[in-house]
């Protein structure tokens, strides 16, 4: 069995690798090719091109790099008609991936198979139906998402999101970062800024400023930034700039296995966490830490972002458990005065987001088969079909 398969960012590679991981066990005798980061190339992908190459995020980001991207989609598509494989599965990136798919279907008839339903519930509802032309299946990571996908006339299951099956710190663990940090009995506060340079760039001032405000009201607050390797540098030379303290968690200083259970204890530690706004509100629910979202993004962006929304929300906590517990701080709305007072309200009554989180869990899955086997089975299944 040969599968193509594509992943453009960090968080679709994870998907693949888990996918990958899946299939093999269900088929020995699968083969890949495609495009992917680390994890995916530890299951046996030989990347066509480097995966960074696709890895960009807003409108007005991806303009410069339009012309570059359009040709990496022209090129993808041409061999994946080329090699004819059983399957082609692409993995979020929609920009990218869904018109590699359509200029495959003009082409073929290779069954296309897409990893992470579009939002639109969100916004573009009108993307299901167009991409119902030329994807055959959806795999989607939230529960209420196939009703919207079939309709199209796509096959569509759930399967899962893969935060469910990600580890998690113990109380003992949590407790001995606390010691060997010296944060004592302390509020902590998590501070996640982001994984990008960009994100690091529009965020870490005012994350900063807002720290400052709230330290003002919780004097013993203890402050823990997890850097991520790509951008740690960046983060320790933002953090210096802060009218507080703060520890840098740089994961380029111990192994892999080491940073991320110390990453992992850092979250389990925390009492509050204040974070840009994507997947990793989900990441904090499973650690269990209340959490407060904010996000600046290009005015341009923004703009066009919030004129199509359909929601009024961007935080999965709050879609999936269907409340909005979880303050998110967006655009104009990201200042330092209304971050800082979301967190002096998350920290004085998590209950409520407590609550929240554990539903949001048991709806994703937690305690269920690892959602890259449940892929798996749902690729193998649908070529059945």
């Amino acid at each position: 069995m040969r599968v193509f398969i594509i992943a453009g960012e960090p968080s679709g590679d994870r998907l693949g690798a888990a996918l990958m991981a899946g299939l093999k066990e269900l088929r020995p005798d699968i083969t890949f090719d495609g495009i992917g980061g680390e994890g995916m190339q530890a299951e046996g992908l030989t990347s066509r091109f480097p995966m960074k190459e696709l890895s960009v995020m807003g409108i007005a980001e991806i303009l410069p790099k339009y012309r570059a991207l359009k040709a990496r989609i022209r090129e993808t598509a041409a061999q994946v008609v080329e090699t004819r494989p059983d399957v082609m599965i692409t993995i979020d990136s929609p920009d990218f991936s869904l018109r590699v798919a359509r200029l495959v279907k003009e082409a073929c008839d290779v069954r296309t198979v897409h990893y992470v339903a579009p939002t639109v519930w969100a916004w573009r509802p009108k993307r299901a139906a167009k991409m119902a032309r030329y994807i055959d299946h959806v795999l989607a990571l939230f529960p209420f998402e196939p009703p919207l996908m079939t309709r199209e006339g796509m096959a569509c299951d759930f399967v899962g999101h893969p935060v469910v099956a990600e580890p998690q710190a113990t109380p003992e663990q949590a407790k001995a970062f606390r010691a060997a940090h010296g944060l004592g009995d302390a509020p902590v506060a998590l501070v996640l800024p982001g994984s990008r340079s960009g994100e690091v760039g529009r965020l870490a001032e005012v994350f900063g400023e807002a720290l400052g405000l709230f330290q003002k009201a919780q004097p013993d607050l203890k402050i823990v930034v997890p850097a991520a390797a790509a951008v740690a540098d960046q983060v320790a030379e933002a953090v210096r700039g802060w009218p507080v303290d703060a520890l840098v968690l740089d994961p380029r200083a111990q192994s892999a296995a080491d940073a991320a259970a110390e990453k992992r204890a850092a979250f389990r530690a925390a009492d509050v966490a204040l974070a840009a706004s994507g997947t990793v509100s989900l990441e904090l629910a499973a650690a269990r830490t209340p959490m407060v979202i904010a996000y600046r993004m290009h005015w341009l962006s923004f703009y066009l972002i919030r004129r199509m929304a359909l929601v009024d929300t961007v935080t999965l906590v709050n879609l999936v458990s269907e409340t909005r517990v979880v303050p998110d701080f967006l655009g104009p709305d990201c200042t330092a005065e209304r971050i800082a007072g979301g967190l002096a309200a998350v920290l004085a009554e998590p209950d409520a987001q407590n609550r929240a989180m554990e539903r949001t869990m048991e709806r994703l899955g937690e305690g269920g088969d690892p959602p890259g086997m449940r892929a798996a089975r749902a690729v193998l299944q649908g070529m059945q079909a």
